[in-house]
């Protein structure tokens, strides 16, 4: 059965839920992300966050908006474009067009932790490109927490289906952490099943680096899974930049180097190749 559409049961015992899902594609991922340095310096942790997978059309459950304040919202202003000035999907589209990627057979979601009230921060969201069920495409969309964004646009030259083994690699151009260059380079691993997501990034600048992955599973967004991941983990966004500063200050106790912080990279967008096992 279609994963975008409801089970029979599902949609007996709750036809309002059934409809927002019918006239919309949107999905809540509940999720595990992992962070562990490399290097002579190590600090690992592992917390649970939650994401939404939306194709940004309109309709959701009554606790998730679009461009309106509620408890959970995906305001166009944070996603696609300069960080404050977004466009949305339709700057997800331009990015495509200009590489050629056929718009007419593609399906166009992102990733992302919702705003929480008035709070949002997002270290990053995943604009993804789907065609025939596989990702085709995909950027991550990065921000820091010194009001910087750069994003990482990433497929296979041909645009064939990116698969879990796939390796594409960018090099670093923004400053991320205070306590890592800007140098080096990212692997990023993609893997989008109907079920779940499983995405690894790879820092690597010599024996220094950092290990990110994003692990979760796909279920039918709800008023009531919306009210649980609320009290599940509380206050959202606040909740991500007080654990990445919770991080940093255990760096800092550690004898981890502090690094300035250098001007933002520019253009905005980079273009990542494909490389290793399955390119």
């Amino acid at each position: 059965m279609d994963h975008l559409l409801f089970e029979k049961a599902k949609i007996r015992s709750d036809p309002i839920a059934a409809l927002f899902r019918i006239e919309t594609m949107i999905e809540i991922v509940s999720a595990q992300t992992y962070h562990a340095r490399r290097g002579s310096l190590k600090n690992a942790f592992r917390y649970g966050v939650d994401y939404v997978l939306t194709d940004m059309a309109t309709g959701a459950p009554p606790l998730l908006s679009r461009n309106r304040f509620n408890l959970f919202s995906i305001q166009d202003r944070h996603h696609g474009g300069p960080r404050g000035g977004g466009q949305g999907v339709a700057w997800f589209q331009k990015e495509l067009q200009r590489r050629g990627l056929p718009l007419e057979k593609a399906q166009l979601l992102l990733l992302t932790q919702p705003s929480f009230l008035w709070f949002h921060f997002n270290p990053v969201s995943f604009w993804i490109a789907v065609i025939d069920g596989t990702p085709r495409a995909f950027v991550a969309e990065v921000n820091n927490t010194f009001g910087h964004r750069h994003c990482y646009f990433c497929a296979h030259a041909d645009f064939r289906p990116i698969k879990r083994e796939d390796q594409i690699e960018a090099r670093k151009l923004m400053h991320v952490s205070p306590f890592q260059q800007v140098a080096g380079q990212y692997g990023f691993n993609f893997e989008m099943t109907e079920q779940a997501f499983n995405i690894r990034i790879s820092y690597k600048n010599g024996d220094q680096g950092v290990l990110a992955t994003l692990n979760g599973l796909r279920t039918p967004i709800t008023t009531g899974a919306l009210a649980k991941a609320a009290v599940r983990r509380p206050f959202g966004a606040v909740r991500v930049v007080a654990l990445i500063y919770w991080q940093a200050l255990k760096l800092f106790l550690k004898g981890a180097p502090f690094l300035r912080k250098p001007e933002p990279p520019t253009p905005l967008v980079s273009d990542a190749k494909a490389s290793g096992t399955g390119s």
